[in-house]
């Protein structure tokens, strides 16, 4: 049995703290906020995307970075693993479109609740309001490493020994699981301990930047339709002619520029584009009638014109967009808008197709920290071994979760990153 503390009680903290209790370690969570869960709280719009119902293998393609070091965690510990776990702990799941899993009640609250009962059911101990100041390793004798030729090396190799609170408590330990979260909504406590950790121990933290992020535009027209919502909208970013991103889905426009879950996968794909850009900038363009190729379109808006040929060109394209879309299509459109339907000629009308299939606006600009839902970047995964999460330099530290340079775009997949490396380094704990 060994005495395990875990810096952090978000998502990978918690669940780490349930399976090594599970194993019989004395189990210490330490939590600098009032609260376990206050990230995964507001997570989900405060719904709590649990998981993606996905089979395993498709798992891969939705992350951004570093997908074949997962291999272990989310085999170990897969989508099925986390809903059951999860049903098991008394909270009803449901699935919805694009295989996103939530709680029943929708309520994130229920997910912390489970994970506190499970911890206090297999006896791990929680600590709130304490800071960790530093993370306290010592040498030792490896007599175990034999040199070329087979003689005893007694290496000296460095171990976890324990920690130093804010307060100058040390507290013993065997092993020590980094679970600090990234450096997104830094509100929630998120600010960048596990980096300096990793640092301070002598591993690589890789470049970290805001991911799952609302986008920033050029045009004056999109603040004018701050808070319209758009479902079922196809986009597809470029730069130059180089289509760089296409999805669909739903999005938001603001009085920045775009958000919702379309626009904040898209972030994360185009994030290191965009700063390599001409000018920073990349050119996008929403479909907002993706279930209707252009003659089909056209078809639709000729029956419109021929029940109206002396309406106005306002009064009759009203019925095809949300009320306070119609004024930007009528400024975009070039037709002017009190001209009657029967002058208006088949160019004109085929430009404002084009126009209604190809929405365009400016990107210019990526959301802050603040804003973001995770963070790209991280501690190297090269410093850790993917089948134990533990540090490859130093015996019995482990990281788990965001902290690590992982993440992946929206659909439950950033959490399974956390419940499957938290998993895999508890079960790792000897």
């Amino acid at each position: 049995m060994s005495k395990v503390l875990i810096i952090g009680g978000g998502a990978a903290g918690m669940m780490a703290g349930v399976f090594a209790a599970r194993n019989h370690h004395e189990v210490h969570i330490l939590e600098k906020n009032e609260k376990l869960g206050k990230k995964v709280f507001i997570t989900g719009k405060g719904r709590c995307n649990v998981t993606n119902a996905c089979d395993t293998e498709e798992l891969f393609p939705a992350m951004m970075s570093n997908p074949k070091f997962l291999y272990s965690s989310f085999y170990s510990f897969t989508p099925q693993d986390v809903m059951e776990f999860f049903e098991e702990a008394g909270v009803p799941l449901k699935t919805e479109r694009g295989n996103r899993v939530f709680p029943q009640s929708d309520h994130s609250s229920d997910i912390i609740r489970a994970l506190e009962r499970e911890l206090k059911k297999a006896g791990a101990k929680i600590h709130l309001h304490t800071v960790v100041k530093e993370i306290v390793k010592e040498s030792e004798i490896d007599s175990e490493s034999e040199d070329k030729a087979g003689n005893a090396d007694n290496k000296e190799k460095e171990k976890i020994s324990g920690v130093i609170l804010e307060d100058g408590t040390f507290m013993e330990g065997d092993a020590v699981i980094v679970a600090t979260g990234g450096f997104s909504y830094q509100s929630t406590g998120s600010t960048g301990d596990g980096y300096r950790f990793a640092r301070e121990m002598g591993l690589k933290v890789t470049d970290i930047a805001p991911s799952l992020v609302p986008l920033k535009t050029k045009e004056d027209y999109i603040p004018k339709l701050q808070g319209l919502s758009l479902k079922n909208t196809g986009l597809t970013i470029k730069n130059g002619k180089k289509v760089l991103y296409e999805d669909f889905g739903e999005m938001m426009f603001t009085h920045f520029g775009v958000t919702g879950p379309m626009i904040l996968s898209a972030s994360a794909h185009i994030g290191a584009k965009l700063a390599k850009a001409p000018n920073g900038e990349l050119s996008a363009y929403l479909d907002l009638k993706p279930a209707l190729t252009k003659e089909q379109l056209d078809a639709r808006i000729l029956r419109e014109f021929e029940a109206g040929p002396n309406k106005q060109f306002k009064n009759v394209i009203g019925v095809l967009f949300p009320s306070s879309l119609t004024p930007v299509m009528l400024e975009l459109g070039g037709i002017p808008a009190e001209k009657k339907i029967h002058d208006i000629s088949r160019e004109e009308r085929q430009h404002f197709i084009d126009l209604i299939k190809a929405f365009p606006f400016t990107i210019t600009g990526m959301g802050e920290f603040k804003e973001a839902i995770i963070t790209r970047g991280g501690v190297s995964v090269k410093e850790i071994n993917p089948g134990t999460m533990e540090s490859k330099k130093i015996s019995g530290l482990y990281f788990a979760g965001e902290v690590l340079d992982l993440d992946a775009v929206t659909g439950g997949y950033n959490l399974q990153i956390a419940w499957s490396t938290a998993y895999l380094a508890a079960q790792a704990i000897q």
